[in-house]
């Protein structure tokens, strides 16, 4: 079957579940993966034809797709900051403003000379800590989750990306102290409130692992409370605290830190909504 049927298949089959850009995307993105094909093939070769054997992968994925299946889960990767990860139903797909949280502490850290000791709180999938000890040369980087899982998933993505973490599985609600002292303490904890489910594609609440995104309507802001009560204690001096937050609650979180911390700063990510914190510890 010529490529460029399948692509009109696609849209024909997808067209009343997505938008055409993100069907178009999505057929972009099989290619790529199956096939090793460019974004510009069909403009270069209007023509070209598939054998039986090289459809059968884009189809499978169209199945999964009419099903509302994330084609990050579909394919089992996703790109973040330059590098590819290993994604599935144990982790949360990284997210673009996620990158913009790595960037921010990046770029607050890169000229430091002295070794630096960085936790991320809810690794999931890894991308945050792996991305930090790939940019940040003379980080040791530390990946804590509560779930077996995920950290097995970290794991996997750090030798893929070819960095070094030391992962940790323990539930930060119950976590005082670990054997270590930490200069950054990053985190991307849970913080969708239930009432906010309508507001989510079901390709997300249906396929994403609950644990890693929701938290009670009555107590949205407890893995914050808990991280920043954890950081008094285990940053050390002149030591930062990041957080991904709840664009609704950014006022709120922000006043969590107002007890311990200074340098408060309240960030907006490319899309205008507040989603970003960071402090320096009081010591």
């Amino acid at each position: 079957m010529l490529l460029r049927e399948i692509r009109n298949i696609y849209h024909k089959e997808l067209d009343p579940i997505y938008p055409k850009e993100e069907v178009d995307s999505f057929f972009y993105l099989a290619i790529s993966h199956f096939l090793d094909l460019e974004r510009f093939v069909l403009a270069m070769q209007p023509n070209l034809t598939l054998t039986k054997e090289k459809e059968q992968p884009l189809f499978e994925v169209l199945s999964q797709l009419r099903l509302e299946k994330p084609i990050q889960y579909i394919l089992g990767s996703t790109g973040f900051m330059d590098m590819e990860f290993i994604v599935n139903k144990d982790v949360l797909i990284p997210r673009p403003e996620t990158e913009e949280l790595v960037r921010w502490v990046i770029a607050e850290h890169t000229n430091h000379d002295m070794p630096l000791n960085v936790l991320d709180i809810g690794t999931g999938s890894g991308c945050i800590a792996i991305s930090l000890a790939k940019a940040l040369k003379n980080a040791k980087v530390f990946a804590l989750d509560v779930s077996e899982k995920a950290l097995r998933t970290a794991e996997l993505n750090a030798i893929k990306n070819k960095v070094e973490i030391e992962c940790i599985q323990s539930d930060i609600l119950k976590t005082e102290s670990l054997k270590e002292k930490f200069d950054i303490i990053v985190s991307n904890p849970p913080y969708v409130r239930v009432l906010e489910k309508e507001l989510m594609s079901s390709n997300v609440i249906e396929n994403e692992p609950e644990i890693a995104l929701f938290v009670s309507d009555d107590d949205p802001l407890v893995f914050y409370r808990r991280i920043t009560e954890f950081a008094k204690a285990n940053l050390k001096k002149g030591g930062s605290l990041y957080f991904e937050i709840n664009q609704y609650l950014g006022e709120e979180t922000k006043a969590l830190l107002e007890n311990g911390f200074s340098n408060i700063e309240l960030r907006k990510d490319i899309f205008g909504k507040e989603r970003m914190l960071r402090a320096k510890i009081n010591k």
